[in-house]
Protein backbone atom coordinates (compact mmCIF):
# COMPACT_ATOMS: atom_id res chain seq x y z
CA UNK A 1 0.00 0.00 0.00
CA UNK A 2 2.77 2.39 0.94
CA UNK A 3 4.77 1.44 -2.15
CA UNK A 4 1.77 2.28 -4.29
CA UNK A 5 1.44 5.64 -2.55
CA UNK A 6 5.14 6.35 -3.15
CA UNK A 7 4.79 5.48 -6.84
CA UNK A 8 1.77 7.78 -7.11
CA UNK A 9 3.67 10.65 -5.55
CA UNK A 10 6.64 10.17 -7.83
CA UNK A 11 4.35 10.28 -10.86
CA UNK A 12 2.65 13.45 -9.61
CA UNK A 13 5.90 15.23 -8.74
CA UNK A 14 6.74 16.58 -12.22
CA UNK A 15 3.15 17.64 -12.88
CA UNK A 16 2.82 19.39 -9.52
CA UNK A 17 6.14 21.21 -9.93
CA UNK A 18 5.24 22.32 -13.44
CA UNK A 19 1.79 23.52 -12.41
CA UNK A 20 3.26 25.36 -9.44
CA UNK A 21 5.71 27.22 -11.65
CA UNK A 22 3.06 28.12 -14.21
CA UNK A 23 0.65 29.31 -11.55
CA UNK A 24 3.29 31.69 -10.19
CA UNK A 25 3.95 33.12 -13.64
CA UNK A 26 0.22 33.42 -14.35
CA UNK A 27 -0.40 35.41 -11.17
CA UNK A 28 2.50 37.72 -12.03
CA UNK A 29 1.15 38.20 -15.55
CA UNK A 30 -2.34 39.07 -14.26
CA UNK A 31 -1.02 41.46 -11.60
CA UNK A 32 -1.67 45.19 -12.15
CA UNK A 33 1.12 47.05 -13.89
CA UNK A 34 2.64 44.04 -15.63
CA UNK A 35 2.91 45.81 -18.98
CA UNK A 36 4.90 48.74 -17.58
CA UNK A 37 8.68 48.83 -17.47
CA UNK A 38 10.65 51.37 -15.43
CA UNK A 39 13.54 51.12 -17.89
CA UNK A 40 11.44 52.99 -20.47
CA UNK A 41 11.73 56.09 -18.28
CA UNK A 42 15.48 56.21 -18.83
CA UNK A 43 16.11 59.35 -20.91
CA UNK A 44 19.32 57.85 -22.33
CA UNK A 45 17.37 55.24 -24.31
CA UNK A 46 16.71 55.99 -27.95
CA UNK A 47 13.33 55.20 -29.59
CA UNK A 48 14.67 51.92 -31.01
CA UNK A 49 15.70 50.67 -27.55
CA UNK A 50 12.35 51.65 -26.07
CA UNK A 51 10.57 49.81 -28.86
CA UNK A 52 12.71 46.71 -28.20
CA UNK A 53 11.70 46.80 -24.53
CA UNK A 54 8.02 46.99 -25.46
CA UNK A 55 8.39 44.06 -27.86
CA UNK A 56 10.13 41.90 -25.26
CA UNK A 57 7.34 42.69 -22.78
CA UNK A 58 4.68 41.91 -25.38
CA UNK A 59 6.29 38.51 -26.02
CA UNK A 60 5.59 37.62 -22.37
CA UNK A 61 2.06 39.01 -22.52
CA UNK A 62 0.65 36.00 -24.38
CA UNK A 63 0.75 33.31 -21.70
CA UNK A 64 -0.07 30.43 -24.04
CA UNK A 65 2.81 31.32 -26.35
CA UNK A 66 5.12 31.87 -23.38
CA UNK A 67 4.29 28.47 -21.86
CA UNK A 68 4.64 26.76 -25.23
CA UNK A 69 8.12 28.21 -25.73
CA UNK A 70 9.05 27.51 -22.11
CA UNK A 71 8.03 23.84 -22.30
CA UNK A 72 9.82 23.41 -25.63
CA UNK A 73 13.02 24.77 -24.09
CA UNK A 74 12.56 22.75 -20.91
CA UNK A 75 12.51 19.52 -22.89
CA UNK A 76 16.01 20.42 -24.14
CA UNK A 77 17.27 21.49 -20.71
CA UNK A 78 16.94 25.20 -21.45
CA UNK A 79 15.36 27.22 -18.62
CA UNK A 80 15.24 30.39 -20.66
CA UNK A 81 16.86 33.81 -20.29
CA UNK A 82 16.06 36.51 -17.75
CA UNK A 83 15.03 39.70 -19.57
CA UNK A 84 15.52 41.87 -16.48
CA UNK A 85 19.00 40.55 -15.57
CA UNK A 86 19.95 39.64 -19.17
CA UNK A 87 21.47 36.31 -18.24
CA UNK A 88 20.47 32.65 -18.64
CA UNK A 89 18.28 31.44 -15.78
CA UNK A 90 20.41 28.30 -15.42
CA UNK A 91 23.50 30.39 -14.63
CA UNK A 92 21.64 32.55 -12.13
CA UNK A 93 20.31 29.53 -10.25
CA UNK A 94 23.69 27.76 -10.27
CA UNK A 95 25.32 30.82 -8.67
CA UNK A 96 22.65 31.54 -6.07
CA UNK A 97 21.35 28.15 -4.91
CA UNK A 98 24.50 27.36 -2.83
CA UNK A 99 24.15 30.68 -0.97
CA UNK A 100 20.53 29.94 -0.06
CA UNK A 101 21.31 26.34 0.89
CA UNK A 102 23.99 27.50 3.33
CA UNK A 103 21.79 30.17 4.89
CA UNK A 104 18.71 27.95 5.16
CA UNK A 105 20.80 25.01 6.41
CA UNK A 106 22.39 27.00 9.22
CA UNK A 107 19.07 28.63 10.06
CA UNK A 108 17.28 25.27 10.29
CA UNK A 109 20.08 23.75 12.38
CA UNK A 110 20.12 26.68 14.78
CA UNK A 111 16.33 26.89 15.00
CA UNK A 112 15.95 23.20 15.80
CA UNK A 113 18.80 23.25 18.30
CA UNK A 114 17.44 26.27 20.14
CA UNK A 115 13.85 25.02 19.98
CA UNK A 116 14.69 21.59 21.39
CA UNK A 117 17.04 23.00 24.04
CA UNK A 118 14.12 25.03 25.37
CA UNK A 119 11.38 22.43 24.72
CA UNK A 120 12.99 19.46 26.49
CA UNK A 121 13.40 21.04 29.96
CA UNK A 122 10.11 22.93 29.60
CA UNK A 123 8.22 19.69 28.90
CA UNK A 124 10.02 17.22 31.19
CA UNK A 125 11.39 19.03 34.20
CA UNK A 126 8.08 20.45 35.47
CA UNK A 127 9.62 23.88 36.10
CA UNK A 128 6.75 26.40 35.77
CA UNK A 129 8.96 29.48 35.65
CA UNK A 130 11.23 28.10 32.94
CA UNK A 131 8.21 26.95 30.95
CA UNK A 132 6.68 30.43 31.25
CA UNK A 133 9.95 32.08 30.21
CA UNK A 134 10.48 29.81 27.19
CA UNK A 135 6.85 30.17 26.08
CA UNK A 136 7.00 33.96 26.38
CA UNK A 137 10.29 34.11 24.46
CA UNK A 138 8.99 31.95 21.64
CA UNK A 139 5.76 33.98 21.57
CA UNK A 140 7.71 37.21 21.07
CA UNK A 141 9.70 35.86 18.13
CA UNK A 142 6.60 34.20 16.70
CA UNK A 143 4.98 37.64 16.41
CA UNK A 144 7.97 39.31 14.72
CA UNK A 145 8.04 39.24 10.90
CA UNK A 146 11.14 37.78 9.30
CA UNK A 147 11.80 41.11 7.55
CA UNK A 148 11.95 42.90 10.91
CA UNK A 149 14.30 40.26 12.34
CA UNK A 150 16.56 40.65 9.29
CA UNK A 151 16.54 44.44 9.66
CA UNK A 152 17.46 44.18 13.35
CA UNK A 153 20.34 41.86 12.49
CA UNK A 154 21.57 44.29 9.83
CA UNK A 155 21.58 47.10 12.38
CA UNK A 156 23.31 44.88 14.95
CA UNK A 157 25.80 43.48 12.44
CA UNK A 158 24.74 39.88 13.13
CA UNK A 159 24.86 36.91 10.74
CA UNK A 160 21.95 36.64 8.32
CA UNK A 161 21.17 32.93 9.03
CA UNK A 162 20.39 33.93 12.61
CA UNK A 163 17.22 35.62 11.35
CA UNK A 164 16.05 32.34 9.76
CA UNK A 165 16.95 30.57 13.01
CA UNK A 166 14.78 32.98 15.01
CA UNK A 167 11.88 32.40 12.59
CA UNK A 168 12.11 28.61 12.84
CA UNK A 169 12.81 28.15 16.54
CA UNK A 170 9.46 29.31 18.05
CA UNK A 171 7.51 26.93 15.82
CA UNK A 172 9.85 24.06 16.68
CA UNK A 173 9.65 24.90 20.37
CA UNK A 174 5.88 25.10 20.64
CA UNK A 175 5.10 21.96 18.65
CA UNK A 176 7.88 19.80 20.12
CA UNK A 177 7.10 20.98 23.66
CA UNK A 178 3.49 19.85 23.28
CA UNK A 179 4.58 16.51 21.80
CA UNK A 180 7.11 15.86 24.54
CA UNK A 181 4.62 16.95 27.19
CA UNK A 182 2.12 14.37 25.95
CA UNK A 183 4.78 11.66 25.70
CA UNK A 184 5.93 12.40 29.24
CA UNK A 185 2.59 11.23 30.64
CA UNK A 186 2.44 7.93 28.72
CA UNK A 187 2.17 4.79 30.92
CA UNK A 188 5.55 3.34 29.97
CA UNK A 189 7.25 6.68 30.79
CA UNK A 190 5.57 6.80 34.20
CA UNK A 191 6.69 3.21 34.81
CA UNK A 192 10.29 4.10 33.88
CA UNK A 193 10.21 7.05 36.27
CA UNK A 194 8.78 4.86 39.02
CA UNK A 195 11.68 2.41 38.55
CA UNK A 196 14.15 5.26 39.02
CA UNK A 197 15.39 5.68 35.44
CA UNK A 198 17.41 8.84 34.81
CA UNK A 199 16.07 11.73 32.73
CA UNK A 200 18.54 11.03 29.94
CA UNK A 201 17.40 7.42 29.56
CA UNK A 202 13.74 8.43 29.82
CA UNK A 203 14.19 11.10 27.14
CA UNK A 204 16.06 9.06 24.53
CA UNK A 205 14.49 5.64 25.17
CA UNK A 206 10.92 6.39 26.17
CA UNK A 207 9.90 9.96 25.24
CA UNK A 208 11.50 10.74 21.86
CA UNK A 209 10.66 7.43 20.04
CA UNK A 210 6.85 7.84 20.21
CA UNK A 211 7.15 11.55 19.34
CA UNK A 212 9.69 11.04 16.53
CA UNK A 213 7.20 10.61 13.62
CA UNK A 214 5.49 13.90 14.45
CA UNK A 215 8.87 15.62 14.86
CA UNK A 216 9.92 14.36 11.43
CA UNK A 217 6.71 15.79 9.96
CA UNK A 218 7.53 19.10 11.64
CA UNK A 219 10.98 18.97 10.06
CA UNK A 220 9.41 18.88 6.60
CA UNK A 221 7.19 21.87 7.39
CA UNK A 222 10.10 23.84 8.87
CA UNK A 223 11.96 23.62 5.54
CA UNK A 224 9.12 25.52 3.84
CA UNK A 225 9.12 28.05 6.70
CA UNK A 226 12.86 28.62 6.34
CA UNK A 227 12.64 29.01 2.55
CA UNK A 228 9.88 31.60 2.93
CA UNK A 229 11.92 33.52 5.49
CA UNK A 230 14.99 33.47 3.22
CA UNK A 231 13.41 35.94 0.77
CA UNK A 232 13.22 39.02 3.03
CA UNK A 233 16.37 37.99 4.90
CA UNK A 234 18.47 37.80 1.73
CA UNK A 235 17.01 41.03 0.36
CA UNK A 236 17.65 43.08 3.50
CA UNK A 237 21.01 41.49 4.28
CA UNK A 238 22.12 41.78 0.63
CA UNK A 239 22.85 38.07 0.22
CA UNK A 240 23.06 36.93 -3.43
CA UNK A 241 20.80 33.92 -2.99
CA UNK A 242 17.63 32.56 -4.53
CA UNK A 243 15.47 34.64 -2.17
CA UNK A 244 17.02 37.86 -3.41
CA UNK A 245 16.66 36.58 -6.96
CA UNK A 246 12.94 35.99 -6.39
CA UNK A 247 12.58 39.56 -5.14
CA UNK A 248 14.37 40.95 -8.20
CA UNK A 249 12.23 38.78 -10.48
CA UNK A 250 9.05 40.10 -8.86
CA UNK A 251 10.19 43.71 -9.16
CA UNK A 252 11.20 43.21 -12.78
CA UNK A 253 8.06 41.18 -13.61
CA UNK A 254 10.43 38.61 -15.05
CA UNK A 255 8.26 35.65 -16.13
CA UNK A 256 11.10 33.26 -17.11
CA UNK A 257 12.69 33.76 -13.70
CA UNK A 258 9.40 33.59 -11.80
CA UNK A 259 8.21 30.36 -13.41
CA UNK A 260 11.52 28.62 -12.63
CA UNK A 261 11.79 29.97 -9.09
CA UNK A 262 8.20 28.97 -8.27
CA UNK A 263 8.85 25.49 -9.68
CA UNK A 264 12.03 25.27 -7.61
CA UNK A 265 10.20 26.27 -4.41
CA UNK A 266 7.44 23.74 -5.17
CA UNK A 267 10.01 20.99 -5.72
CA UNK A 268 11.83 21.78 -2.47
CA UNK A 269 8.58 21.76 -0.49
CA UNK A 270 7.42 18.47 -2.03
CA UNK A 271 10.77 16.79 -1.43
CA UNK A 272 11.05 17.93 2.19
CA UNK A 273 7.50 16.88 3.07
CA UNK A 274 7.78 13.54 1.25
CA UNK A 275 11.12 12.63 2.83
CA UNK A 276 9.86 13.44 6.32
CA UNK A 277 6.60 11.59 5.66
CA UNK A 278 8.26 8.38 4.52
CA UNK A 279 10.93 8.58 7.21
CA UNK A 280 8.19 8.89 9.84
CA UNK A 281 6.36 5.93 8.30
CA UNK A 282 9.53 3.82 8.32
CA UNK A 283 10.27 4.74 11.92
CA UNK A 284 6.72 3.93 12.99
CA UNK A 285 6.87 0.58 11.20
CA UNK A 286 10.22 -0.26 12.80
CA UNK A 287 9.05 0.51 16.33
CA UNK A 288 5.63 -1.16 16.26
CA UNK A 289 4.72 -4.81 16.26
CA UNK A 290 2.25 -6.65 14.02
CA UNK A 291 -0.57 -5.90 16.45
CA UNK A 292 0.17 -2.13 16.40
CA UNK A 293 1.81 -1.99 19.84
CA UNK A 294 5.14 -0.24 20.31
CA UNK A 295 8.16 -2.51 20.49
Amino acid sequence: MRTRLLAGRLLLFPLTILLGGMLGATLARLAPGFGSDERELDSRLNPASQQALRQSRAAQGDLLTFYKNYLAGLLHGDLGDSPSLRRPVRELLAERIPVTLRGVGWGLAGGWLLGLLLAVPAALCRAPFFDLFASALSGVFLCLPSALLALLLVLAGGPAPLAICLVVFPRVFRYSRNLLHEARDLPHVLMARAKGAGWGRILFCHVIPPAAPQLLALAGVSVSTALGAAIPVEVLCDLPGVGQLAWLAALGRDLPLLVNLTALATAATLMANSISDFAAWGLTRATTGPDGTRI
